[in-house]
């Protein structure tokens, strides 16, 4: 199966390379793509200097926007398994195969890494841990599923998932909001425990 790693990228010269060091060491058998948002640092400079993957856009387009544009990509050229990664080094790749047998074995369409099943890891700050709390009551108001990292962008999908989001994709709040997209429309989404590093 061909395997994907979208990787959004604003302003993040300080911790690429040692992302993309920790995929290349831990995630080899995944392809990925560095979505340069319009960067204003030295990050599009970084992924050319050192010959990464990368596609930069003309205009800033915010995260959403550089997610919907690495689906898009990945649809266009044919990989089965897409997953959102962050520039910021927080998110561990050595999860990767795990989330990829638990969309296999349970037919999901969505699989989300979770730093609050198992609590191993960096667990965000306590500013940000009501934020988090907030969209997981919402979440679970509006289509009865609890998630429990409803902001968490280390996330998983197949190629119908994919699909989907390389032609509709929240720009606001992407993750919680394409979370309740997929749930009221019938998808199956589930999380696994993963553990997350502090931002680089």
């Amino acid at each position: 199966m061909k395997k994907l790693i979208i990787i959004p990228a604003f302003n993040e010269s300080d911790s690429i390379e040692y992302t993309i060091q920790n995929i290349r060491q831990d995630s080899p058998d995944f392809d990925y793509l560095i979505i340069n948002d319009c960067s204003t640092d030295r990050t599009e400079a970084i992924c050319r200097e050192n010959g990464f993957s990368y596609l930069s856009l003309p205009v800033n387009l915010g995260i959403g926007g550089a997610v919907q544009t690495g689906y898009r990509y990945a649809v266009e050229n044919g990989y089965d398994i897409v997953v959102q990664v962050d520039g910021d080094g927080q998110h561990d790749v050595r999860f990767l195969n795990r989330m990829v047998e638990t969309l296999k074995r349970e037919n999901a369409d969505m699989v989300i890494g979770s730093r609050f099943i198992e609590k191993e890891g960096f667990q965000s700050s306590a500013m940000r841990r009501v934020g988090i709390n907030y969209f997981m009551y919402l979440i679970k108001a509006l289509t009865k599923t609890r998630v429990t990292d409803p902001t968490s962008g280390f996330r998983m999908v197949n190629r119908r998932t994919a699909e989907i989001f390389a032609v509709n994709y929240p720009r606001d709040y992407p993750e919680p909001e394409s979370t309740v997209y997929l749930l009221r429309r019938g998808k199956k989404v589930v999380e696994v425990p993963v553990g997350m590093r502090e931002r680089q």
